[in-house]
Formats: structure tokens, C-alpha cells, sequence
């Protein structure tokens, strides 16, 4: 089938690192259809790469992506972005939004008269909009109304299908989990009595709560455990919770690494004994389904969609948001793997969310539109 991606989120030169995971839907689903992408990029995100461009290899390449610049203060931005998909679409069999902001061109208009619509949401906010700010809470109703246009919307958890599914007053919803590349290799943690090495991975950001993980460090040392912490990602909560290590006495065990390649992050979970990741809210969080199949348990907030695939005996998730309540996730969870192999823990998620698997689940909604 031919099948148009149209995303506000995918990597560019300047943001190598955003839409990584849309890029991976797209390159699996090239495998077996003929895709092109629109990127509806932010002006400031993009780097020298030429209005058109080619990805995933050979000659020709494997994608086509179309780069459309747009102001999102802009009606007329939107507007033109819109004329750019109706155009990209008229020989498609199917046309697939991603991201509740890729439906706004289409508010009034579908992208492509009677093809096939389908639209994979991601956004955290449904599932905890008290991590919004006034002006998000205030926009929350109107695109809400969104989420009911297209003929079918896929979610990657049970978590984020709930508030959709309400949205969309009974309009078809399916699950279709995240992309999780298997690591090339699974390595024993180290588990070492002189050190035990927590891990988290994210935005520096509140809903992440990094602070509260340094202070679940600051708990383990208390408790006699010698606890470190290793964060992986940038933002604006860095000054915090470095300020927050020094005044409990736990500077020396906190190393922000910033943001990381691929590669970076892989090595940052080998060296590790656990993933501690204190989220206020998250969906399929795929962080947690990285660090599983690396075999590492993972101990999280309640607020996480990552619960539904979690096999109990590698992970943890803690409804009651104090580091005293995480320390205690920690130790028992270390306690409940200490002998289970790195790669009986990778087992619980190996191959629910490879490239073949996530494709299938895909190809399988495209057909039931395009048959109907």
C-alpha cells in the first residue's frame, strides 16, 4: 500500500533526537508499503537538509520525506501545510497523522477527501493534564474535538486509550504498542556490593521528577545502601536537582550525563542495576520497555502506561510520590532479581515490540479501512 505519514515530530539535523520513535514506525512500515512523510517542522528545528530528502538507504531511498515549515502562531502556517498534504496525498491509499498538534490543519477539511485516515496518538497530557499549564488545560476541549475526525486512531496502551475512546464517542480505537528496538547485546548488571547503580532516563523536566529521584538516593545512603544515580536527558529541572544533591549530601553520587545518542543511552543502562524513573505521567513510556529488554528492572511511578507490560517480578511502580516510598521499590525490587538472569529479565518483553510485530499491527488497521 501507499501510505503518507504526516508528523510535526521527526528527527532533523538540528533536533536529531525528535520523533526518533515515528522515524522507527516509518522505516519498519517501509519494509513492506511505500512511504513518503511530511514533516510539518517547526522553523527553529530544522537544520541544512534540503526541502526534500531521502531516508533509510538504497537508490532510490526507502522515504521520501517533504520538510513544510510551519509557525504554529500562524493560521496561514496551517493552512499551507494542509495545501501540502492534500497535494502529497492524491495517489495514496492511506494518510496517517501522528500527534494531536497534526491534526490542526485538518479541523475543518480531511487531508485527503475519502482516503483512508488514521491517526496514532502519544500525547501525555490526556492522562495527566495537570502537568499542563493554564493555557494547555484551556486548549485541552478544542482538541479534544480533534481526536474524533479521522476514521480510526491507534494508541500504543490501554492508559491513553481511556481518554480517547471518550473523545471519540465510540469511533474505532486500536492498540498498536511502541517500537523498542532489541539491544544488540545483554549484559550482566553489575551488581556490586560496593555500588548500586540507579539509572533514569528522560527529560529533566517535573513530570519526569528528578529530583525526587536524587532524593531517593539521598533515602538508599541514609538506609546504609550506596546508591548512585546516572540521569540521561537535558532540561530545565538540571540546576534543581543538582542544588538538591548538594544540600543532602549526595553530590558526589549524582552524574548528569545530558542528552545522548542512542549508543549513549545503551551504555548508560549496561552500567546500571536498575532504571528509577519517578514520572507524574507517562503512556507506553518506552524508557521502561528499553531498560526491560536491556534486562534491567525497572521501579516507576503509578502514572505510567509501561504497568501493562511489566511483568511484576522485574518492576515496581509506586502510587505514593515520596522518595521513602521509591527507596522501598528499589530494595525489594534489587531484592527479587538479585539471581534472575539479564536475560530472563529481557525476556518478559522479547518480541512484543519489534519492527515485524509493530508493522503487522499497523498493516492489519490500514487494511480493515481500505477493505471497507
Amino acid at each position: 500500500m501507499r501510505i503518507l505519514i504526516v508528523t510535526p515530530w521527526f528527527p532533523t539535523a538540528a533536533s536529531p533526537s525528535s520523533g526518533v520513535f515515528v522515524l522507527r514506525d516509518v522505516l519498519a512500515l517501509a519494509r513492506e508499503h511505500e512511504v513518503r512523510v511530511v514533516h510539518l517542522v517547526t522553523p527553529s528545528l530544522l537544520g541544512d537538509e534540503p526541502p526534500r530528502q531521502g531516508i533509510g538507504g538504497g537508490a532510490p531511498p526507502a522515504v521520501e520525506v517533504l520538510r513544510v515549515p510551519v509557525d504554529r502562531r500562524s493560521p496561514v502556517a496551517w493552512a499551507r501545510a494542509a495545501r501540502a498534504v492534500r497535494a502529497a496525498a492524491h495517489d495514496t491509499d492511506v494518510v496517517h497523522t501522528q500527534a494531536i498538534s497534526g491534526l490542526v490543519p485538518f479541523a475543518l477539511r480531511r487531508p485527503a477527501g475519502t482516503t483512508p485516515w488514521v491517526h496514532t496518538e502519544h500525547w501525555s497530557a490526556l492522562t495527566a493534564p495537570e502537568t499542563l499549564g493554564a493555557a494547555g488545560r484551556a486548549a485541552m476541549p478544542l482538541l479534544l474535538r480533534l481526536l474524533a475526525r479521522p476514521d480510526m486512531v491507534t494508541v500504543a496502551c490501554e492508559r491513553l486509550a481511556a481518554p480517547v475512546r471518550a473523545a471519540r464517542r465510540g469511533r474505532p480505537v486500536e492498540l498498536v504498542p511502541c517500537l523498542v528496538p532489541a539491544p544488540e547485546r545483554v549484559v550482566e548488571p553489575p551488581r556490586e556490593a560496593s555500588e548500586v547503580r540507579l539509572v533514569g532516563i528522560g527529560s529533566l523536566i517535573p513530570r519526569k521528577d528528578p529530583v525526587c529521584a536524587v532524593e531517593t538516593v539521598a533515602e538508599l545512603r541514609r538506609r546504609g545502601v550506596p546508591a548512585s544515580l546516572t540521569w540521561v536527558g537535558e532540561g530545565p529541572q538540571r540546576a534543581a536537582a543538582l542544588a538538591t544533591a548538594d544540600r543532602l549530601g549526595v553530590g558526589e553520587h549524582v552524574h548528569l550525563l545530558g542528552d545522548q545518542p542512542p549508543e549513549g543511552v545503551a551504555a548508560a543502562l549496561e552500567r546500571s542495576d536498575l532504571l528509577l524513573l519517578p514520572t507524574h505521567g507517562d503512556n507506553f513510556c518506552i524508557v521502561v520497555a528499553e531498560a526491560l529488554s536491556a534486562g534491567r528492572p525497572v521501579v516507576s511511578g503509578a502514572a505510567t502506561g509501561a504497568s501493562e507490560y511489566t511483568d511484576p517480578r522485574v518492576g515496581a511502580f509506586v502510587a505514593d510520590h515520596a522518595p521513602q516510598a521509591y527507596a522501598d521499590a528499589v530494595q525489594s525490587v534489587l531484592a527479587s532479581t538479585a539471581a534472575m538472569p539479564a536475560h530472563d529479565i529481557a525476556a518478559t518483553v522479547a518480541g512484543r515490540f519489534t519492527a515485524t510485530a509493530v508493522a503487522e499491527r499497523y498493516t492489519r488497521v490500514y487494511e480493515s479501512l481500505v477493505g471497507a
